[in-house]
């Protein structure tokens, strides 16, 4: 990608720009880690010659090989035989050569993950991925940094399932990904403090081995800044400290609560919304094409709408399982079970679980179904719960238009749902709780005594809509950045639009700009500049839900 901008004077441009570089310049170092992801290439070379430009002393680092297991890996390519029968996951001898060759044509500095990793580090880290007793593995810290939860969570990933019940190598599959973070955190200790990187920017934050990274920083004390795509086209969320996945639930909601939306910014955030009916502005997007949501297909698929409908919106069983202190079950799949039994003793009431399209339409479908969850607890299911599986083309959206009130774990489909007007009861870490404009449940009984409130008398207040839409409009349009030099191309894969080294100077991409000084000043990852939505379809997954 690079070698076609760099050419010419763009190539003596860059050149003085590296040469202008000072000692004392801010050290950055973007942890791309894995080289085949080529979306996370495309954006971190991007970032990191942006702040060239700026003036930062800029480095990559990239695991070669070194650890035993990490996110690049899925079940359906890896099987569990196949992963733990030899010493490093097959994908390894083609990601690093991938990554290196992309972000070499920068000429900045890559930085191998097993430079920088003694004997001792080897030692320990099989020492303690065999010692550790397999039942203390989620809650093990290696001196402050969470590797057990993330060595946990990358496991749940690549099985793609949510708990470890039914897996017959789930303990060798788990102290594979234990073994992969303690290498990652020692090594990525020792690099960030002989290069003397003043702020580590990295992929997502959890998982094998980027959330491995996070803790390796933040043991150091070392400043870390995050990153995803999000959901609108040309867009990327960034956070400060940890995994928007936790910095969504923990903003301060003064950044949000007292935005008062214009005329305009009313009517974009209704397009968008409207629009997320199709996925027609959206990169992520999981949903099948809509055939049919009239009320008569509801009816054909068991709905009663001469009851008061409860739509329950599921997640992916598997993504993000990290711990949060203010889930009101241990898991979704409880939660899902917990809310069925209740509603079976509520016959006035229609239940509708609405399993979500991302188990069969994610990059990494679910092999822990919630629809055999729930065949497994009920064999045969109360007559006033409909489940309206992941496969169905039935719009999620014209469900909770006829819904009483919407059930929710984890979805981001609660900001939505919310700022439609809808009551929305959270049982899980969703990030619309704690909002002001939510029913919280943290404890089993504090739910179902909100579950004994429905069905609900009103909609929401206009007050309490005004508040949500004010959230969702600091949600879709100022956290998700938006950067109009990066778009999906040919097979899914992302392309630069731009073709001079000026695109990334101060002051030419405002979403840019916002990034590099949040990056260099630990300013604010929020974007408050003009608002368009692109008109171009398609999609491209990154994740799950």
């Amino acid at each position: 990608m690079w070698s076609a901008i760099l050419q010419g004077d763009d190539r003596a441009a860059w050149q003085a720009a590296l040469e202008a570089v000072t000692e004392d310049a801010p050290k950055v170092l973007v942890a791309t880690s894995v080289g085949s992801w080529q979306h996370g290439i495309a954006v971190e070379s991007l970032v990191a010659v942006a702040l060239t430009l700026r003036g930062a002393r800029v480095e990559f680092s990239l695991c070669d090989g070194a650890l035993p297991a990490c996110i690049a890996i899925k079940y359906g390519g890896v099987p569990p035989q196949k992963l733990l029968s030899a010493d490093r996951p097959p994908r390894c001898p083609n990601c690093f050569p991938a990554g290196a060759e992309e972000l070499g044509e920068t000429g900045l500095p890559i930085n191998r993950l097993s430079e920088w990793l003694t004997t001792e580090d080897l030692a320990t880290a099989k020492s303690l991925s065999e010692s550790v007793p397999f039942a203390e593995i989620a809650a093990f810290e290696l001196d402050g940094a969470r590797v057990g939860e993330h060595a946990l969570a990358g496991a749940l990933r690549y099985l793609a399932c949510g708990d470890l019940e039914s897996e017959p190598e789930a303990e060798k599959v788990v102290r594979r990904y234990l073994h992969a973070g303690l290498l990652t955190v020692l090594g990525m200790d020792r690099m960030i403090e002989g290069r003397g990187i003043d702020v580590v920017v990295v992929n997502h934050g959890i998982y094998a081995p980027q959330g491995l990274v996070r803790e390796a920083a933040a043991r150091r004390g070392v400043r870390v800044v995050t990153w995803n795509p999000s959901y609108k086209k040309q867009t990327l969320i960034f956070s400060h400290d940890d995994s928007y996945h936790h910095t969504m639930i923990t903003e301060d909601s003064a950044v949000w609560e007292d935005l008062e939306l214009s005329g305009e910014q009313a009517t974009v955030l209704d397009a968008y919304l409207e629009s997320r009916r199709r996925g027609s502005h959206d990169w992520i997007w999981f949903n099948k094409e809509v055939a049919d949501d009239s009320a008569e297909r509801l009816a054909a698929l068991g709905i009663d709408g001469r009851r008061p409908i409860v739509t329950l919106l599921t997640s992916v069983v598997w993504d993000a399982q990290l711990h949060y202190e203010s889930n009101a079950f241990p898991g979704m799949a409880d939660w899902v079970r917990y809310t069925i039994a209740y509603f079976a003793t509520r016959p006035e009431l229609q239940l509708v679980v609405r399993v979500h399209p991302a188990e069969v339409t994610g990059t990494n479908p679910s092999r822990q179904k919630i629809g055999d969850e729930i065949a497994r607890f009920f064999p045969t299911l109360p007559e006033n719960v409909v489940v309206v599986p992941a496969e169905s083309d039935l719009s999620t959206y014209a469900l909770l238009d006829r819904s009483n009130a919407a059930l929710i774990y984890s979805t981001k489909t609660g900001i939505e749902a919310s700022a439609r007007g809808l009551p929305t009861i959270v049982a899980g870490e969703a990030w619309i709780r704690g909002k002001g404009f939510s029913f919280d449940a943290v404890t089993p009984s504090g739910y179902r005594e909100m579950l004994n409130r429905l069905p609900f008398e009103r909609r929401m207040s206009g007050e309490e809509v005004q508040r949500a839409r004010r959230y969702a409009y600091h949600f879709f349009f100022r956290r998700m950045i938006p950067v109009e030099l990066i778009d999906v191309g040919e097979k899914g894969r992302f392309r630069f639009e731009f073709d001079s080294l000026a695109a990334l100077r101060p002051g030419r991409s405002p979403g840019i700009d916002v990034i590099c000084r949040g990056i260099l000043d630990a300013r604010p990852f929020v974007y408050d500049g003009p608002q368009t939505m692109s008109e171009r379809t398609g999609s491209v997954g990154f994740g799950t839900a």
